[in-house]
């Protein structure tokens, strides 16, 4: 506990712990702030998260704490945290429904049809039997009748909706599911983890997956973070181009410094040598890096420090100031012991100046043993170097390019700089922040007031560049999936870069949308579709005929809709189109949109990379169909510096537009919003935390899973699913529709044609098993066919397996199948006769034929329309099959009709015959 801990030692007794009052917001379910005041003995204390102990959090700098219950019951964070998620639903599931609901329209018409036949067959023959088949009370007349009849065909035909359908649809997903669970070359021997699907609702959706939008850093690179290059008053470090030595050696940091970290890896020793002489910016550089930060020590022995850190990045950079000379020791509340260049230092620790995705910086500021205050500052260089003084500009000019370098070796940037300040600007300084830091309302706001008055005219020191190298298989899984048909965006908090190989040396454009202003933004956008045309039609030599007559239409349209999203690049070999514009006049009015598909289908490949302030003003509602016009026609588009939020408001802009299946991936808490806001979300378990897991539909350990996820488990799901309903209408259909025409038969009187144990096994018995042994384990093509041939994955995207289309075709056959079933034994059995003149047909009779026929259709059909047989799939079929059988034989032996001559009565007709034949 920070401030808290200050005073609470001074507590001996439980009765002082109760003369306290705290005043906090209201309950809420955000883990990563609280703002609440703590009066107790006439003083006022802030409380904001550092105060705040979540579950699994270890105590570090102080050997104990007290503890007060703020809120308890549901108004905990975790209860908090637990209410009302989002529902996800498939295509596939809202398409059942709709589909559901014609099937009990079209049960009310058949119901309908039938009531009409009724009254007029009771009006005009049944009339005629009044004397000896007289209604039955209370109905008086064939209205009444006909009323009766509907309800009664109602139930009859019932059997057309499917109720059992979606529990049938559950299984299959479970099934689905565990395979997921259970597939081993989704298991991460080095982290000991497995595949996990945590939802059972979303499987099918999996092959179905048109735009995937990935988190960088963890999700496509390892997030194990090394010092790798720096930037220091203007001279870079860390490049080795000596071609005498093609394998760089490893400096040996331990004559030097004693306390370096053995694992620390660098080869450039003019870094080393500028500390040894004492460079007073180098000392700097370093000095900031192991003061600015919130890592904790733990020192086992002497000398053997073990860092924890927050973020990786973090602790890299200590590990960098650490093995060049500049260690940190440890911290306490109010102080920083570092030893710099083997002399320990202690800093008291004046005021922090916490990071956050708004800010995109943290500060710390700090009283040297000399009693100078200083300010050191890190963060991105988009929100850092617009603070500098202006007499930084031409330092800062080579540190852009320095910075541009890194990004486009695929580093992760960050810029840092100082101030130096007084006594009275720190007391004045320090009186409004805490003033701010004890407000009850709008505390952060006046916090980030306070930090940005004091953030200003800093002096810039330098860059650093750490790497985060790709995971294993990135690269060709994002290859794999673009063959797939799948876009990839990649949306990230970095500085534009080429780690993700979302951008090639083969790509005709590379354009970069940097634009500080809704019209700069607008006209760059413009421009870069017109470059787009203009070179599609230098590579075909001939106008497409989709673009023929297009003109300006094609430039500004915002009716198209387009998709890609990534982390951007800078400069290296690629080909790029920056877009410095003039002032502009104001734009003429948009035309009409043109057709959406033009773009798409123009020649070239191209990428769109466009930062965190340009994605802003693209998000805007009168910009964003430009925006999303122009990356239609990219085949990577990224986009770098982004905020959680602006990840989310991407994928909600794909959904509402393109209406087609998204999948967002991450692995830390800045990815969540993301993942809840697309259709599927996947949750990478790595270096930073669980909560993309707890919020995601599926997780494992590395990004090239995803591959496997979407190619073998997704498509087979979706094709699986897709078989699946429409067997299961086609065999309803089937069953039911011979009631129907059965009832032009008899008199419409709600006659079923089978007998009742058969209408109650036909979907318990006969049908279900054959049905979920397809929908679990069919397949078309092996797994290795599947990622071999990503093609295959496209019918799933284009929604071709079942469709209203494919319905009304699945019900056809249903009622074909049924006529034939009907008809076909009706003609031959309606004159049939014995030898000895007795005629040969009954309803018992023809019930038994008709069911009989079509169990045996239902299980060819299912044989047929199988496509992957295991032992499970022949013991259902062919057991489903045989098991009709025993059972007809039992229910229809004579000992059950002696025994229950009233249950079992389709036995007596054959008795008839069989004493009229002895006889």
């Amino acid at each position: 506990m920070h401030d808290c801990s200050k005073s609470a030692h001074t507590l001996h007794t439980s009765y002082q712990l109760t003369k306290g009052e705290v005043v906090c917001e209201p309950p809420n379910n955000k883990l990563d702030r609280f703002c609440g005041t703590l009066y107790w003995q006439d003083k006022k204390y802030t409380l904001t998260n550092q105060n705040m102990l979540l579950r699994g959090c270890v105590l570090r700098n102080t050997e104990a704490c007290y503890g007060l219950v703020i809120f308890a019951g549901p108004d905990t964070k975790l209860m908090q945290n637990s209410g009302r998620t989002k529902f996800k639903r498939t295509s596939i599931d809202r398409l059942m429904n709709t589909l559901v609901l014609w099937i009990f329209g079209f049960l009310v018409c058949m119901g309908v049809i039938l009531a009409v036949g009724n009254a007029v067959w009771e009006r005009e023959v049944g009339s005629l039997f009044q004397s000896y088949l007289p209604w039955d009370p209370p109905v008086d007349n064939f209205l009444f009748s006909a009323f009766l009849s509907f309800w009664s065909y109602v139930i009859i035909l019932n059997t057309v909706v499917p109720i059992s359908l979606y529990v049938s649809v559950e299984v299959i997903r479970l099934g689905h599911s565990y395979f997921i669970n259970w597939d081993q070359q989704m298991f991460c021997s080095q982290c000991n983890t497995a595949a996990e699907a945590r939802t059972t609702t979303l499987n099918e959706e999996l092959g179905q997956v048109e735009y995937i939008f990935s988190d960088k850093t963890g999700t496509l690179t390892q997030n194990i973070m090394s010092f790798n290059k720096c930037s220091i008053n203007g001279q870079t470090y860390g490049e080795v181009t000596d071609p005498l030595a093609p394998q760089p050696k490893r400096l040996d940091f331990t004559p030097f410094n004693p306390l370096a970290d053995p694992d620390f890896c660098f080869y450039d020793d003019t870094l080393l040598e500028s500390v040894k002489v004492g460079d007073s910016h180098t000392h700097q550089f370093f000095r900031l890096l192991s003061l600015c930060h919130t890592v904790m020590s733990e020192e086992k022995s002497e000398g053997e420090l073990v860092y924890k850190a927050q973020s990786p990045d973090e602790g890299a950079l200590v590990t960098a100031a650490r093995n060049f000379g500049f260690v940190f020791r440890s911290r306490t509340p109010g102080t920083i012991t570092t030893t710099e260049m083997g002399r320990p230092v202690t800093y008291s620790l004046l005021a922090i100046l916490d990071f956050n995705n708004i800010r995109k910086r943290m500060s710390v500021i700090v009283r040297n043993p000399e009693g100078r205050i200083r300010l050191y500052c890190k963060g991105a260089d988009t929100v850092l170097l617009e603070r500098l003084h202006p007499c930084n500009q031409e330092l800062m000019n080579i540190t852009s390019d320095h910075l541009n370098e890194y990004a486009a070796d695929g580093l992760r940037t960050l810029a840092l700089a100082y101030r130096d300040l007084s006594e009275d600007e720190w007391e004045s300084w320090s009186e409004s922040h805490r003033c701010a830091d004890k407000a009850t309302n709008c505390r952060e706001d006046r916090l980030a007031a306070a930090y940005e008055e004091i953030e200003q005219d800093m002096m810039l020191l330098g860059a650093t560049a750490i790497e985060d190298k790709l995971q294993e298989g990135v690269p060709e899984t994002i290859a794999v999936l673009s063959l797939a048909n799948i876009k990839i965006w990649v949306l990230t908090g970095d500085k534009q870069g080429y780690s993700c190989k979302m951008l090639t040396d083969d790509m005709t454009e590379v354009f970069n949308i940097t634009g500080h202003t809704v019209q700069s933004v607008r006209q760059e956008l413009r421009r870069a579709r017109e470059r787009m045309i203009e070179l599609s039609r230098t590579r075909v030599g001939v106008k497409d005929e989709g673009m023929e007559g297009c003109g300006e239409a094609c430039f500004m349209g915002n009716g198209f809709r387009g998709q890609e999203e990534g982390h951007g690049t800078g400069g290296g070999g690629e080909k790029q189109l920056q877009c410095p514009l003039p002032p502009a006049p104001p734009p003429p009015p948009l035309p009409p949109p043109p057709p959406t598909n033009l773009l798409e289908n123009i020649s070239g490949e191209f990428a769109l990379v466009i930062n965190g302030h340009s994605l802003a003003h693209a998000l805007e509602a009168d910009m964003e169909m430009e925006f999303l016009s122009t990356a239609c026609a990219c085949k990577a588009v990224i986009c770098c510096r982004v905020t959680p939020l602006q990840k989310a408001q991407v994928v909600e802009l794909i959904k509402k537009h393109k209406k087609a299946v998204t999948l967002a991936i991450g692995d830390g808490a800045n990815d969540v919003s993301m993942i809840k806001s697309a259709h599927i979300g996947v949750g990478i378990s790595g270096q930073e935390g669980i909560q993309a897991v707890l919020a995601s539909d599926y997780s494992f350990a590395q990004f090239r899973f995803l591959q496997r996820l979407l190619l073998v488990h997704g498509r087979w799901s979706y094709l699986r699913m897709c078989r699946f309903l429409c067997y299961f209408f086609y065999k309803n259909f089937a069953f039911t529709m011979v009631h129907f025409w059965f009832g032009f038969f008899c008199g419409f009187s709600a006659q079923t044609v089978y007998d009742q144990y058969f209408i109650t096994l036909y979907n318990i018995v006969y049908t279900s098993l054959p049905v979920l042994a397809m929908g679990i384990f069919d397949q078309d093509v092996p797994d290795l066919r599947s990622l071999e041939y990503p093609k295959l994955y496209e019918p799933g995207q284009l929604n071709l397996l079942f469709n209203k289309r494919e319905f009304f075709i699945c019900i056809t056959q249903g009622i074909y199948t049924s006529v034939v079933l009907f008809f076909v034994p009706c003609a031959i059995l309606s004159d049939a006769t014995q030898s000895n003149g007795v005629p040969l047909a009954d309803y018992q009779t023809f019930a038994v034929t008709t069911a009989t026929a079509l169990v045996i259709v239902v299980s060819v059909q299912i044989a047929l329309d199988t496509g992957f047989w295991t032992v499970i799939n022949h013991v259902f079929v062919w057991g489903s099959l045989g098991s009709y059988f025993t059972i007809m034989l039992a229910l229809h032996s004579q000992t059950l009709f002696r025994i229950f001559p009233n249950q079992f009565h389709f036995v007596v007709p054959r008795a008839r015959y069989c004493n009229q034949s002895c006889g």
